[in-house]
């Protein structure tokens, strides 16, 4: 693979699928040097690895991937061989297409060679997947695994709490002013053992004094038990029979439901905590006010421990949608936050900040100047975030736990020299 005296650049583009995946090669010139088209196993991997190895791939210089995705066990395999892959964005991927193609069509192969050609032209403007430490990328799993089933546990809720509110009221009421309303244990108790209002309503009071205490309710069980019975007992607009126990029997499926996605958020909480711990960035990121041992789970599996990765704190600030950003055209110019961002970062970015208000008393003051200056509520909170995080980036770099009187000192003034 020489041309004179200068080797060509070889850059590989896969276009991924469930099965099966088409493979280009191509050189510097944008010539095509090899396709493939292999199985989603480990024949089809050993086909891609002698394809590479037969124009130039080496383990001192192996040939750069594109490809559309940064999950599966293809990335992975390939990720442990040890090159540089680079996940491109489907959307991007179609507006190169057009470059190649006005009339728009497409197919598998072609979307390949398109991949490839990115690496050749444009591979300073795409980054390659981070080197993140196996232990990260299990915590990354583990974290985002707990926030999907936190999601679903308020989809969950959500449901129930609609569902309720067409026929059974009263339960509704009585929890009114919990803060956990129906992911209260008690609630569930009370509901799995009277999901309807004919069946509270016949509820005798050692039935339900046994469900609070089930639920795990230590103190005030008497008083709390008359409280239930007061409310539920009470005379209120029913459903017709039939329709009562259907609708009861909907509320026994949809808390089943509940009770999963509950169970799921506890064990994976638990699980994701016991990996954060061991990792050596933990100690640092809890140090921050308002960062939990979750949440840093959280926000530890978002940015991983490859340090390369972020090169300056605004980096990792456009990364999290902290960081404003601006639109101009000819005389319209508009600053905003960004849009495109890493969700689950600025989710976990919003929980921080706001906790960070009562956990540190320069946080609180920082929101409160954003607040005299016009900012409302989030925008306040996402500017907290954005100095939050910044300062993390410097403390993970230079292996330091945060300090309030370092974080929010106050700006030096300077002082003006005076003439003799």
């Amino acid at each position: 693979m020489f041309r004179g005296e200068h080797a060509l650049h070889v850059t590989c583009g896969i276009d991924w699928a469930e099965d099966p995946h088409d493979i280009a090669v191509v050189d510097a010139d944008a010539r095509l040097l090899g396709k493939l088209r292999i199985g989603d196993d480990a024949a089809g991997f050993q086909d891609l690895m002698r394809l590479l190895a037969e124009h130039g791939d080496s383990p001192e210089d192996p040939i750069p991937i594109a490809i559309e995705t940064s999950r599966g066990l293809l990335v992975a395999c390939l990720r442990a061989s040890g090159r540089r892959v680079y996940a491109i964005n489907p959307m991007a991927v179609a507006r190169y297409r057009d470059r190649h193609a006005v009339s728009r069509k497409k197919s598998d192969h072609q979307d390949a060679v398109v991949l490839a050609n990115i690496l050749r032209t444009d591979a300073e403007l795409h980054r390659p997947l981070p080197d993140d430490s196996d232990l990260v990328r299990a915590i990354a799993v583990r974290a985002r695994a707990q926030q999907d089933a936190v999601w679903d546990r308020t989809r969950a809720h959500n449901r129930l709490r609609s569902h309720l509110r067409e026929y059974y009221p009263a339960i509704l009421e009585a929890f009114a002013d919990r803060r956990e309303r129906l992911l209260a244990r008690e609630v569930r108790a009370i509901l799995a053992a009277a999901p309807t209002p004919g069946e509270a309503a016949r509820l005798i009071r050692s039935r339900l004094k046994a469900a609070v205490t089930r639920a795990g309710r230590q103190r005030r069980i008497d008083a709390e038990t008359d409280r239930l019975l007061e409310v539920i007992r009470r005379t209120r607009l029913r459903q017709p029979g039939l329709v009562e126990a259907a609708m009861g029997r909907q509320t026994l499926a949809l808390l089943a439901q509940l009770e999963a996605a509950c169970r799921a958020c506890d064990d994976l909480a638990q699980a994701t905590e016991e990996l954060f711990l061991q990792h050596p960035d933990a100690e640092i990121i809890t140090s921050f006010p308002g960062l939990a041992v979750l949440t840093g789970a959280r926000i530890l599996a978002e940015i991983g421990d490859d340090r390369t990765r972020f090169n300056t704190a605004r980096d990792l600030k456009a990364y999290a949608g902290s960081a404003p950003g601006t639109r101009e055209s000819g005389r319209s110019r508009r600053v905003s936050h960004h849009r495109i961002k890493n969700s689950r970062l600025a989710a976990t970015g919003r929980h921080w900040a706001f906790a960070a208000l009562t956990a540190s008393p320069g946080a609180h003051a920082h929101y409160n100047r954003r607040r005299e200056t016009g900012d409302r509520y989030y925008a306040a909170l996402r500017h907290l975030f954005n100095r939050m995080i910044g300062q993390l980036h410097h403390c993970l770099a230079t292996r330091q736990k945060f300090d309030e009187a370092t974080a929010f000192a106050p700006p030096v003034k300077p002082q003006l020299a005076t003439v003799a």
